[in-house]
């Protein structure tokens, strides 16, 4: 269950094979049926998960009342609400599980003592999140230079597995436009 962690983790930074085990006492395995909320709007974050197995969405309810779909997550991902964490304050969006889905959560409540007797782990996160922050720079480029089709070609070159495993109008969301507008481009692809 901690071999997919560990391998994530060792293509960024090294460690002990006692800063390992250090680290996997501090994980929480847990399982989450098709459409089980890993976090609610209006609580707190707990921490950080790493997806195991399975695939999750990350979202909001807009002015409209739509949910607004602003991240997903799928094997070897983390996904949080970085902004509760940060503050203690409660969620603005829900996490939810799209597929059955195992996850490593990482306690917030845990992290700071595990960065101390583990200072590579700090180095680890700062990338990941580095990472991230990179991709979301991205996808708004993508929002206000693309076109909606090249959006849905880009989105769909880059990660097809996302095509088979998330459900039309989410994907929608997602990018940024109605499931009806998603339906008339993969048509017009076929």
């Amino acid at each position: 269950m901690y071999q997919a962690i560990l391998d994530h983790i060792r293509k960024y930074v090294v460690l002990t094979q006692e800063e390992e085990e250090l680290l996997c006492q501090n994980l929480e395995y847990k399982k989450h049926p098709k459409k089980e909320f890993l976090l609610e709007a209006g609580k707190i974050c707990k921490g950080n998960y790493f997806i195991v197995k399975g695939c999750v969405r990350q979202y909001f309810i807009n002015r409209k009342l739509n949910e607004q779909i602003i991240h997903f997550a799928i094997e070897n991902w983390w996904i949080a609400d970085q902004d509760s964490l940060m503050t203690g304050q409660p969620s603005a969006c829900t996490i939810q599980a799209i597929e059955e889905t195992e996850v490593l959560l990482l306690p917030e409540k845990n992290k700071a003592d595990l960065f101390r007797q583990v200072p590579v782990l700090e180095t680890y996160f700062a990338l990941i999140m580095r990472k991230a922050f990179v991709a979301a720079q991205r996808r708004l480029g993508y929002i206000f230079n693309m076109t909606d089709e090249e959006r849905f070609r880009h989105f769909s070159s880059l990660f097809p597995e996302f095509m088979q495993r998330v459900p039309q109008y989410m994907l929608a969301s997602y990018l940024g436009f109605t499931p009806q507008f998603m339906s008339r481009l993969r048509a017009k692809k076929n």
